[in-house]
């Protein structure tokens, strides 16, 4: 395990004062959502901090028009957000059965065994690799959050504590350190330093090594009006155009991409080195084509969104409003990052949501970013039984519900918020 060296931040801006796109240097004119100003998503406040002034940074994301890359001017310094982490993967059991699958899909189609090298970026708390340990095929995972590696290290699972990039990928590639696979699940929506951290994948891929890259759909964030998926951690958010034209200019090419459900509807693509003669499947050049027919590099889809998502908002509001007047108790369940980012951006407080419950006891006795709702435990549901169980990690719902099915017990009922309120 080695320490954490930190990347300066870097407020990228054109001669004319306005912010660049990270990967093209373009002005960033237009815009995609102003959410207005919001603390970091994943930061928690301690119960002793509940009367202190917490730091809010703008939350405005821009699109590129140069290069079509949707994308939050890097505000906030990553080390403020990563070097101590509030998110534990492993306490969602359906993204731990997601890793499995991933798992054994790949360990079978790449043939890899004991001679080979998995590396996993931004590794979390090992819920992923965790099954290439048990499976025998080393690996290794670089984790920037010293709390959440130690997590991993105690699972048996080898990590190195690090911001990932170019830099760091020389440090890996002369220590030997060369992979048959890199795995990237939600992580390259979370650099500010895209260049760094594409360049780094180039030198840390074997040669004929393969690269997968989770991300949430940006075609699916925009469709289904998930505003609530935009953070300050989230650098950039992908359409299969951007990530391309991303890695291709680092040498990488796209040569599959799979559409998945997670998140909202995600994209996994597979990379490897340009040149090496791989066949493309038929899938690239299909979703590439629907992007286009979609308008991905016209103006016209993000220009829309913003009404959509006002749309949204005020259903929620007056979802809760209404539900105050009848007497109802409303209370959350899941302290997600993008519940914050969706309570901070309708201005919702304990007075419509009474608390939330979340599964995580580094959450629990704690009060949410910016609308200081307190955290519980989920038994605490069970006690004070409300009326209705908002479920902020809405791509969860099936698993929140299957999990807390005994508030239906005394009548309750489940809601989901996006793309509109749902009640069920």
């Amino acid at each position: 395990m080695r320490s954490v060296e930190l990347e300066a931040p870097l407020l990228a801006l054109t001669a004319a004062g306005t912010p660049a796109c990270r990967f093209c240097g373009a002005p960033l004119t237009r815009s995609f959502a102003d959410l207005g100003m919001h603390p970091p998503c994943q930061s928690v406040v301690r119960l002793d901090e509940a009367e202190m002034q917490e730091t809010a940074y703008p939350l405005h994301a821009r699109v590129c028009d140069a290069c079509s890359l949707v994308q939050i001017p890097d505000v906030v310094r990553p080390e403020d957000i990563f070097s101590e982490y509030a998110y534990f993967s492993s306490y969602s059991d359906s993204w731990v059965a997601h890793a499995r699958r991933y798992v054994d899909g790949v360990v079978d189609s790449l043939h890899l065994g004991p001679g080979s090298m998995v590396v996993e970026l931004a590794s979390n708390d090992g819920y992923l690799l965790q099954h290439f340990v048990a499976r025998g095929v080393p690996c290794l995972g670089v984790e920037p959050a010293m709390n959440v590696a130690q997590a991993a290290l105690e699972r048996g699972v080898p990590t190195r504590v690090a911001f990932f990039g170019e830099d760091e990928a020389r440090r890996m590639a002369a220590e030997g350190i060369r992979a048959d696979l890199i795995v990237g699940n939600n992580v390259f929506a979370h650099t500010p330093h895209l260049n760094s951290f594409s360049a780094g994948l180039k030198i840390l891929l074997a040669p004929g090594g393969t690269v997968t890259l989770e991300f949430p759909h940006l075609v699916r964030l925009v469709e289904g009006v998930q505003f609530d998926t935009i953070y300050h951690e989230h650098y950039s958010y992908f359409s299969l155009t951007s990530a391309g034209r991303v890695l291709a200019a680092h040498g990488l090419e796209v040569f599959d991409v799979e559409e998945l459900c997670t998140h909202g509807g995600s994209l996994r693509l597979h990379a490897g080195h340009a040149g090496e003669g791989r066949p493309v499947a038929p899938a690239v050049a299909e979703l590439a084509a629907r992007e286009q027919a979609w308008g991905v590099d016209t103006p016209a889809p993000y220009e829309a969104f913003a009404t959509r998502v006002r749309h949204t908002k005020l259903a929620l509001l007056d979802f809760l409003v209404a539900a105050a007047r009848q007497g109802k108790q409303v209370v959350g369940y899941g302290a997600a990052g993008k519940g914050n980012t969706l309570l901070n951006a309708c201005g919702i407080g304990p007075d419509l949501l009474r608390y939330v419950v979340d599964r995580n006891p580094y959450k629990q006795h704690t009060l949410l970013p910016g609308s200081r709702i307190p955290v519980y435990p989920t038994a605490t549901i069970y006690s004070t039984k409300p009326d209705f169980v908002l479920i902020l990690p809405w791509n969860l719902r099936s698993e929140i519900a299957a999990q807390m099915a005994g508030v239906r017990e005394w009548g309750g009922r489940f809601v989901v918020p996006i793309p509109d309120v749902e009640v069920f």
